[in-house]
């Protein structure tokens, strides 16, 4: 049950016990109270103290029960409330529980992971939510399914085609082939340690290969990297490449969050937000690597 976190016995002081926190429920409350008579709030740590030797296990004990009344209470409030206020449309099955099906949408994707107990099926290559969160489901169905509409294959189409040959259909064909170039404008002075993961400006976080000596172009420093364009030195090419999931793990974040200094020359060591992003993406990534090798996703064509 998602809303209880773990105990810690209080193995130091003097007094046997252990410490429980939940999320704050009135009911859940009262009946913690009828449980544990002799259990004391304890505002340091924002926890319950049960005393007693076997506090933990008798906290495990009501822990079990309590979520298996949860998912029972919630799952017939949740087929309530669906019965009561369904949810219609082309997008949502109904069965055992919530199914939904829809073209990908990174809008999607983060909705549906922030639903309780939500999960992805990549056999049925759905998304199953139980009863016990539609009306979690429900508060974010709207975006949802805007973001599923937008991206119908039609959708998509006839937006490419209002897009073609237009001024920013031709700056992104230009990104692209920028980033193909897989270089970066650094300064001389202080140069980023090759063969690690680093943040930088435009592309996130990446591995410096080498260091050209090439003077970067005005004209290029202008269209793609302005923190360069009027830094106050004359930059240089370095080449990158994308790091590996075995190379963002081992990498530390930084202590502190990039100041103006790291800004100002383009790259810094990466943060702990995003080593996350990071490391999500390449985790996605290989699944998708491991998947085509099976056969069971063809190749993505850019």
């Amino acid at each position: 049950m998602e809303d209880f976190k773990r105990r810690r016995v209080n193995k130091g002081a003097e007094t046997p016990g252990a410490f429980a926190a939940f999320r704050y429920d009135r009911m859940a409350i009262e009946r913690f109270r009828q449980a544990f008579p002799r259990a004391r709030w304890n505002d340091e740590r924002r926890s319950w103290f049960i005393p007693g030797k076997t506090g933990a296990r008798r906290f495990d004990r009501w822990l079990a029960h309590e979520a298996e009344f949860a998912d029972r209470y919630g799952d017939l409030k949740g087929r309530d409330a669906y019965a009561f206020d369904p949810i219609t449309s082309p997008y949502l099955e109904i069965g055992e529980d919530l199914r939904i099906r829809t073209p990908y949408s990174k809008t999607i994707v983060e909705q549906l992971r922030a639903i309780p107990w939500a999960r992805w099926d990549d056999d049925l290559r759905l998304w199953h939510v139980p009863f016990s969160s539609y009306e979690e489901l429900q508060r974010r169905w709207h975006e949802i399914e805007e973001a599923a509409r937008r991206n119908e294959p039609e959708e998509r189409r006839q937006r490419r085609e209002a897009k073609r040959n237009s001024e920013e259909q031709k700056a992104a064909r230009l990104r692209s082939a920028e980033r193909k170039r897989r270089r970066y404008p650094l300064s001389p002075g202080e140069l980023p340690p090759l063969g690690r993961p680093v943040a930088t400006a435009r592309y996130g976080i990446v591995v410096f290969t080498d260091i050209t000596g090439e003077l970067a172009e005005p004209a290029a420093l202008a269209d793609f990297y302005p923190h360069a364009a009027h830094a106050g030195f004359d930059p240089i090419w370095g080449i990158w490449r994308s790091p590996t999931l075995s190379e963002l793990v081992a990498t530390w974040p930084a202590r502190h969050e990039p100041g103006p200094a790291e800004y100002g020359r383009g790259w810094w060591q990466p943060t702990l937000a995003e080593l996350r992003t990071a490391r999500r993406n390449a985790r996605s990534m290989e699944r998708r690597k491991q998947r085509r090798e099976l056969g069971r996703v063809p190749p993505v064509r850019r």
